[in-house]
């Protein structure tokens, strides 16, 4: 193999930098001549290197690319990309939580810029008798007749976000602007941490396959540590995560390195080992056991609510959880559905692109399971993925939702300017990050305005947009009331697209089959399938 010419073109920078080197001393420039040199020798570093090619084949002008590549997705967002264009959120979307969290206009002048004519146009039907509902009024109340403790929640909340993906800054801010505003806080599966308890906002406690907080040294479920924090009047609900959006069926390691002293006080978990979130539970491996730990958990919690999140996966363990409710008698206060859109931090790319159910899907096939089972008025349903404004929040409404939660909003809220290195730990604005150098950027007290200002404002614009649609409450917005334009170009109400299911057919498709014949799918191919003994696929 014959050795290149140390001439080539793409050499050529390189030795130059040697070349000026000479010429600057003999010039009596030592100061340049030092930089010169130097340069000079990153290239012979590039030169020698044996981990990149392109570097090692032009040394010097080679790290041009990798600086470039490095700041491409900045260079993208800020001048290439469209107000529209969503990756994952599109500026218009940010640039309406910052207006709103600053109490900045979010009025826009000459008319609309989005194409109304498009496949997948939506809108609201407004009313030539229009309301004017109070936004203070939107609550909805959980807690059916098991519960001691119902809690009237906000149909709109911070979703569940933990403290070690999100700073201490950002927990306190969340926590602190959840207080001011009268909403929920949910904790994430990491507990709850002194950040969450310091300004006394209503908190959700999540509970996930780690049972952080209320663990054995093990890593199993403890009833008295359950009881001892959930007792606490701060926390308003209990939640099981099931699963969720941006890794559904995904289990997670948190490093050694990355428990730290409060991280570990706050989990239960030990310094000096990776905190590992199982990918399942072994409190419960059957639905009829899982029905079990809600009940559990209700006791246990004084009779707080008591409901599961999940990210619909397997259509027929959804419905066997579904049977399970009936064969027990024993019924979730809520359950939250989380888009497969969602996600905070960080997940595979496989996972985040092609594992588990869109919210809307999800949402749908869970309202009309509850209808079909004659349960839809015993449960609430929350919804999660990707609801930014006020509209968002109606078409959860329509879909089937009690109420919507957010995670992404709340951090624009907080100053996310969406550089997604939620992973790195090295957020440019504090939110996502335990580098007490970078999150003492995030003032609590300045953040948490916003925070309090943005779910205050998107309420109000929620009361303005069923005020015009002759609504008087959330609680109103059923499918009728949102129309779509389909692939065709045809406008439709949201009712003729969407599937529906009759009340009570589901118990009734359990020994009728021409009822099950005319069930949309997947309830015709897999509802039969299911048990609630199993979340296995039974025949």
């Amino acid at each position: 193999m014959s050795t290149p010419s140390l001439f080539a073109a793409r050499y050529l920078p390189w030795l130059f930098t040697g070349l000026f080197t000479l010429i600057l001393l003999a010039f009596g420039q030592p100061v340049w001549a030092v930089l010169a040199l130097f340069l000079f020798g990153l290239g012979v570093l590039d030169v020698t290197q044996t981990q990149q090619a392109v570097r090692r084949n032009y040394p010097l002008t080679g790290r041009l690319r990798y600086a470039l590549e490095y700041i491409r997705p900045e260079i993208r967002q800020y001048f290439l990309e469209t107000d529209e264009e969503k990756i994952p959120f599109s500026r218009n979307q940010r640039a309406l939580v910052y207006q709103r969290s600053k109490i900045q206009n979010d009025k826009r002048g000459f008319g609309s810029i989005k194409d109304m004519y498009v496949s997948g146009a939506e809108w609201i039907g407004h009313s030539v008798a229009p309301t004017h509902p109070d936004p203070t009024d939107f609550r909805i109340q959980i807690g059916g007749s098991r519960c001691a403790q119902p809690y009237a929640i906000s149909v709109f909340n911070i979703s569940a976000m933990s403290f070690g993906s999100l700073s201490a800054n950002a927990i306190m801010a969340l926590n602190r602007g959840a207080k001011m505003g009268g909403f929920a806080h949910d904790t994430g599966e990491g507990s709850v941490s002194p950040y969450h308890r310091e300004h006394g906002g209503d908190l959700i406690w999540e509970i996930g396959s780690g049972y952080f907080g209320c663990r054995t040294s093990d890593g199993r479920f403890d009833s008295e540590k359950f009881a001892s924090q959930a007792k606490s009047d701060q926390v308003k609900m209990i939640e099981i995560k099931l699963s969720q959006g941006a890794k559904p069926g995904h289990g997670g390691v948190l490093p050694a390195a990355k428990v730290s002293q409060e991280i570990s006080e706050t989990r239960g978990v030990p310094m000096g080992q990776d905190c590992v979130s199982p990918a399942s539970h072994s409190e419960f491996s059957t639905p009829v056991e899982l029905m079990d730990f809600i009940s559990r958990l209700r006791a246990l919690s004084g009779g707080k609510p008591v409901g599961f999140k999940l990210c619909v996966g397997q259509a027929w363990e959804w419905f066997a959880i579904a049977k399970a409710m009936v064969k027990t008698g024993i019924t979730p206060d809520f359950i939250v559905v989380d888009g497969a859109e969602g996600g905070t931090g960080a997940a595979p790319v496989e996972f985040s692109d092609h594992v588990g159910m869109p919210l809307r899907d999800g949402l749908r096939l869970v309202h009309n399971t509850l209808v079909g089972l004659n349960l839809r008025d015993q449960i609430k349903i929350g919804a999660s993925g990707k609801v930014i404004s006020a509209f968002d929040i109606t078409r959860c409404l329509a879909l089937g939702a009690d109420w919507c939660n957010s995670a992404r909003g709340f951090m624009f809220a907080l100053g996310c300017i969406q550089s997604r290195h939620c992973h790195t730990d090295h957020c440019p604005t504090g939110v996502a990050t335990q580098d007490p150098a970078r999150q003492r950027a995030l003032v609590v007290t300045d953040k948490a305005e916003r925070v309090r200002n943005f779910h205050k404002n998107t309420l109000a614009n929620l009361a303005d947009l069923l005020g015009a649609a002759g609504l008087n409450h959330p609680d109103q917005v059923n499918e009728s009331h949102i129309m779509l334009r389909d692939s065709s170009g045809m406008a439709k109400p949201l009712a003729s697209v969407v599937p529906h299911v009759d009340a009570g057919a589901l118990l009734v498709a359990e020994h009728d089959h021409i009822v099950l014949g005319s069930l949309p799918e997947p309830f015709k191919t897999y509802w039969p399938t299911s048990r609630s003994e199993t979340f296995a696929l039974v025949g």
